[in-house]
């Protein structure tokens, strides 16, 4: 039998997330979670939001484990998952009311980031909610030493990888006609951005 992965930061954060996201996900849509890793947040969120459709997406490789976790929530309002890659050049979607990603932006090349963000022009629907989730440097500075090291440990695995600058991705949301409504602190020195389309 195979096992469910685990990350244990899904769990450290999932509680101070959705304080924030049941506020800006508050009408009835379809969440689509970029990057959805294990597939825990995307069971937990599901959960605790009934009026929303959960749809998780991930690469290929990380689709079994979020069936595994899927299968076990029996939650209704959650999506089976599909194979998404930001670079992709079609997305299995028409449009988006409202998307979550959470610790992906310092995975991602600078070159998929803004890849990322084209995508969400394309696809946002108009007044459609954005959530992301993760470290930030602000004014070119790490918000905390354990962010330094986790920066250089990212830059270690991969020189692509790498905790992105607040500033440079709010030039790419607003090229992407996204506004910031508000910029929220959260525990472990991360941020979580929530944006709309204009």
């Amino acid at each position: 039998m195979n096992q469910k992965p685990f990350s244990q930061a899904c769990e450290n954060n999932k509680d101070p997330i959705l304080q924030v996201i049941k506020t800006v996900f508050a009408q009835p849509a379809t969440v689509w979670e970029i990057g959805s890793g294990t597939g825990q947040h995307a069971c937990y969120f599901a959960r605790q939001l009934p009026h929303i459709e959960w749809q998780p997406t991930d690469r290929s490789e990380n689709i079994p484990g979020i069936c595994l976790w899927r299968e076990e929530a029996c939650t209704p309002n959650l999506k089976p998952p599909l194979t998404l890659d930001v670079a992709d050049a079609v997305w299995p979607c028409d449009t988006i009311d409202a998307l979550f990603t959470a610790n992906t932006l310092h995975i991602m090349s600078w070159e998929e980031v803004q890849i990322f963000f084209a995508r969400l022009a394309v696809h946002l629907n108009a007044k459609a909610f954005v959530c992301i989730y993760g470290p930030f440097n602000y004014n070119g500075v790490y918000t905390s030493d354990s962010n330094a090291r986790f920066d250089q440990m990212l830059k270690s695995q991969r020189a692509s990888m790498g905790i992105r600058a607040f500033e440079d991705i709010m030039v790419l949301a607003a090229s992407a006609g996204l506004e910031l409504i508000s910029d929220n602190a959260m525990p472990a020195n991360n941020r979580l951005l929530a944006l709309q389309n204009g």
